[in-house]
């Protein structure tokens, strides 16, 4: 796991770097310095293009990751046509939307119910759309040809830059909130040249207009049955992680998404480590299934589990002991962050915990379970959705996350126990999670200090001092104790020299 953890560890610098600035846009820039309708107007954007974009690529980006170790082996890069394919599914796919979107504009103004100020803005849903398609196309080549590094940089640090300069620029009224939320529009529109050119500079991808491939020819039957299935699950899987907000939307109110939208980027913040291991396994397990190399597999399974339960349990605690100084930050219209963070942020430690569970399965033989199991979890999520959030607004929406993401990572765990035979899982790994649950209970009941500044570092001090030495003692991440361990010596060189 040495390739991982080297292109990890720089993705990860980049991807927290995002995370920063995402935090001074989401919790400080938007919703002290914005009207509180451009906040949700362009969250309301974001989760709609994130669905349609998704629904757009219609299974090519999943055909990418799975075969494109057989392109890249047998033809000439002149003749991979590998690119021109998935490219012209993407563009049919936006097409369709479009189409659709225009057809149906009346019918979609009337759904969203209580956000009228929603409407006249709808139409910034179809540039978000194509530009976030097109840079997670060019995403997914990045990956194949191990650029994770710059892909995580352009998603997770550049747009948020951008983002921050429009803010400032809209909050020094240099533009205005029209003019805002219409560039905001275009957020994906520098990275994805950026990464266009890259690619075409590596010599290792081109899109040109080419005959199908002997490869394409033979193998068009699995990739359209694989493409399908997977894209039904991948549909189905982000429609479920969107829906809350379109719900919000139409059944809540624009005045409400602002609470879960910061709530749920904190719970959010979780997936970072997640995305940036997910990118740099992709061709990994692809290439060990290629050539049934199930101890690979099974060492990939494992040290994710242990390193995603360890992360997500760290985080958890530092942003749950301190939603509350945030809610002294923000107002007291945010009070409810708190209760919030602390139901789906369980949730997220859950679905964390079972490490790279959909890459075991999507990149097999059984990837079809993939799209069954999704589709389970959508029947059951997205209604749970709907009737807890007349039921405890908002909260509903938190109680049904928990509810679904255990029921689905079991059912999903239990298969690939039975399929396989990989179990990830430790004493070690229980005890982890009883430590943590200790040190939260003994750092939140440490009284709060009147002024935030004093308390957030003092709080994450305490839990960080409690949780690390903890870890690291319980040895449930080897690689993260051999890290700890090298640096150390580094240091320790340096000091005697």
């Amino acid at each position: 796991m040495g390739t991982i953890r080297k292109q990890s560890a720089y993705s990860s610098v980049f991807i927290f770097i995002g995370f920063a600035i995402g935090a001074l846009n989401i919790l400080v820039l938007f919703p002290k310095l914005l009207v509180h309708n451009e906040f949700a107007i362009t969250r309301g954007m974001v989760e709609i293009s994130l669905t349609l974009a998704t629904f757009c690529t219609l299974g090519s980006l999943n055909v990418i990751y799975k075969f494109y170790p057989f392109y890249h082996s047998y033809l000439k890069q002149k003749d991979n046509d590998l690119p021109f394919v998935t490219g012209l599914i993407c563009l049919i796919g936006y097409l369709f939307v479009v189409i659709a979107g225009i057809v149906f504009r009346d019918f979609i103004v009337r759904k969203l119910g209580k956000s009228p100020e929603f409407a006249p803005y709808f139409y910034t849903v179809y540039p978000f759309t194509f530009f976030l398609l097109l840079f997670t196309w060019l995403e997914a080549f990045g990956w194949s040809v191990r650029k994770t590094i710059l892909t995580n940089f352009l998603r997770e640090t550049a747009v948020r830059l951008l983002t921050t300069g429009l803010i400032l620029l809209c909050a020094f009224q240099l533009i205005s909130s029209r003019e805002f939320i219409n560039l905001y529009s275009l957020s994906y529109l520098p990275s994805a040249l950026i990464l266009y050119l890259v690619l075409v500079k590596s010599g290792r991808w081109k899109f040109s207009f080419v005959r199908l491939s002997a490869v394409t020819r033979r193998l068009k039957k699995r990739m359209i049955s694989f493409g399908l299935f997977v894209f039904g699950a991948q549909f189905l899987n982000i429609l479920v992680k969107t829906n809350d907000t379109i719900l919000i939307l139409g059944l809540q109110g624009l005045g409400d998404l602002p609470v879960f939208v910061i709530a749920n980027y904190l719970v959010t913040v979780m997936e970072l480590p997640q995305r940036s291991l997910h990118a740099i396994s992709v061709p990994v397990l692809a290439e060990a299934w290629k050539n049934n190399d199930r101890v690979r597999i099974d060492s990939v399974y494992r040290k994710s589990v242990s390193t995603l339960l360890v992360i997500a349990l760290g985080m958890f605690g530092l942003i749950f002991l301190n939603s509350y100084s945030l809610v002294e930050f923000l107002g007291k219209q945010y009070a409810m962050v708190p209760l919030l963070v602390f139901i789906m942020g369980i949730a997220k430690v859950i679905d964390l915990g079972t490490g790279v569970n959909t890459l075991v399965i999507g990149t097999s033989n059984y990837w079809k379970f993939d799209f069954y199991t999704n589709v389970i979890y959508t029947l059951l999520s997205i209604p749970l959705n709907v009737v807890l959030i007349k039921w405890l607004q908002l909260a509903g929406l938190a109680y049904s996350m928990l509810i679904s993401l255990t029921i689905y990572n079991t059912v999903r765990h239990v298969f690939i126990y039975r399929t396989f035979g990989f179990q990830p899982y430790t004493v070690t790994c229980l005890l982890a999670v009883i430590i943590s649950g200790i040190i939260y209970l003994i750092v939140y009941l440490v009284p709060h200090h009147s002024n935030i500044f004093i308390d957030v570092p003092l709080r994450s001090l305490l839990f960080s001092g409690l949780f690390l030495p903890s870890m690291y003692f319980l040895k449930i991440v080897p690689d993260i104790n051999e890290l700890v361990h090298t640096r150390v010596s580094r240091v320790i060189r340096l000091v005697r020299k």
